[in-house]
């Protein structure tokens, strides 16, 4: 049964005078536990897709159903609950916080749970093990290198245990070596810890993770990849 779901989905942006059509009639079908790889040029509509699958943003016309929930018409509030709980973003720059520690930043979406100071230090700990950095839990991020950054990221993106981890270019700004360790990671926590993961690039290198890649252009899914 498929996670997500989106049925003839249209999403435009008005640009002054002119209306910017990102993604026209796109439908699409992940399932729960695959590793979804959506390539494609920028501009192509690639993180206008991605952000329609984590709530963040709504269609113009069509259907996004994920986990059973219609997100289009869900309100503010519900989508905004739901999102916490169900799905982790990984960007392309890590947005850590400056002062506060790797910890501290992993920490932060705890807060909305209401959770004791004691489950918060407990997922804390098991997501920054999860991700290799157990010992740089006290660090700054001036103090970690860039693939630290995006792992501590990549932590506070499943701390709070969420379905759906959806990474938008989690490479984009890393050197070869530690782009290999990010997305090594991402298929690990895909493996081992059953996250369905949806993640859009332009780097065929990066795409050859995936369980599952398509292409995006010019707003409309054109082909289906065979997956290695």
């Amino acid at each position: 049964m498929a996670l997500i779901e989106l049925l003839e989905v249209t999403k435009t942006y008005r640009k002054g005078e002119h209306v910017v059509t990102p993604l026209a009639n796109v439908s699409l079908s992940v399932e729960a536990g695959e590793f979804f790889v959506l390539l494609g040029p920028s501009g192509s509509g690639k993180t206008t897709l991605l952000n329609l699958v984590a709530a963040i943003d709504r269609p113009d016309r069509g259907s996004i159903r994920v986990g059973g929930v219609e997100l289009g018409t869900a309100s503010s509030s519900k989508l905004s609950d739901w999102r916490a709980e169900h799905v982790g973003y990984v960007f392309q720059q890590a947005n850590l916080v400056p002062v506060l520690t790797a910890y501290e930043n992993v920490e932060l979406p705890l807060f909305l749970f209401g959770l004791s100071a004691a489950e918060r230090h407990k997922r804390v700990a098991i997501a920054l093990e999860a991700v290799g950095l157990a010992d740089r839990a006290t660090h700054l991020p001036k103090q970690l290198s860039g693939g630290q950054e995006q792992r501590v990221a990549i932590a506070r993106a499943i701390v709070a245990d969420p379905e759906i981890l959806v990474a938008d270019e989690p490479t984009g700004n890393l050197d070869h070596e530690s782009a290999e360790g990010v997305l090594d990671l991402l298929s690990r926590l895909h493996r081992e810890r059953k996250k369905t993961v949806v993640m859009v690039t332009h780097d065929p290198r990066a795409a050859r993770y995936g369980t599952r890649r398509m292409v995006l252009d010019k707003g409309e899914l054109k082909e289906e990849v065979v997956a290695r």
